[in-house]
Parts: C-alpha cells; sequence; structure tokens
C-alpha cells in the first residue's frame, strides 16, 4: 500500500501530543495552581518528571525513525511496515515503563524492540540501495 507508512508515524505524532497533554496536566498544580493538593503540594510531582524525560525521548531515536519512514515512503513493503508498527508499539510500551515504573531493565527491553525495528529500516534502505547500484 503506497503511502502506509504514514499510519505509524501519525501514531507516534499521536503519542507525542499526549505525552504534551499529560505533562501540562502534571505541571498545572504547579504552575496554574489547578489540582494541588490541601497543603498546596503537586500530586503529580513524582511522575512530572518522569513525562518531561520521556518527551524528550521522543525526539531522540524516534528522529532516524522518521527519516527512515521518509526515505522508503513511497516503496514500503510489508516488512517495513511491519518494523514501523514494531517502532511504534515499542515506543508506547517504552512511555508506559518509564513513566509508570522504575524498572530499569524492563525499560532497557523495550527500548531495545525500537532500536532494533529502525535498524532494520535502515538496513532496508541499504539493500534498497545497493540493489539499484
Amino acid at each position: 500500500m503506497p503511502n502506509a507508512l504514514i499510519f505509524p508515524m501519525t501514531a507516534h505524532v499521536l503519542l507525542t501530543a499526549l505525552l504534551y497533554v499529560l505533562l501540562t496536566i502534571a505541571r498545572a498544580p504547579s504552575v496554574w495552581g489547578l489540582g494541588q493538593r490541601a497543603d498546596g503540594s503537586n500530586p503529580w510531582a513524582l511522575i512530572e518528571p518522569r513525562i518531561s524525560a520521556n518527551l524528550s525521548n521522543q525526539f531522540e531515536w524516534p528522529v532516524l525513525f522518521y527519516a527512515a519512514c521518509l526515505i522508503l515512503l513511497h516503496e514500503a513493503g510489508p516488512i517495513a511496515i511491519a518494523l514501523s508498527w514494531i517502532f511504534v508499539a515499542g515506543r508506547f510500551l517504552h512511555s508506559a515503563v518509564q513513566i509508570f515504573t522504575s524498572n530499569i531493565r524492563l525499560r532497557g527491553i523495550v527500548f531495545t524492540m525500537n532500536f532494533v525495528a529502525v535498524l532494520g529500516l535502515w538496513a532496508l534502505i541499504l539493500v534498497s540501495t545497493l540493489g539499484k547500484s
């Protein structure tokens, strides 16, 4: 399906937008006083730095995902599409693990899934490029 990579790319954009919304909610008690506890503290204080860190993560390795998808956009086969969805599923899992747990080992496993999926996309680009030479 031509342009099928638009769908996983859009799913990742939506994840990033969701993280911005969550960060805004988590910061609301400190910034605007909305949702503060009776003692004036922020009920999201422990999770806010995790959301912020995860949001920053969405602009690191995913940049290489977007570059690969744009290169493959018009000639993406089923392997590229599957790798793209694996990446996006991994980003959602990575976000959940990073924000809601402190399990570094699990986070590393999930990140590896993302990492390998993007390397797979770049391998497809390389193979395609060498095949055209």
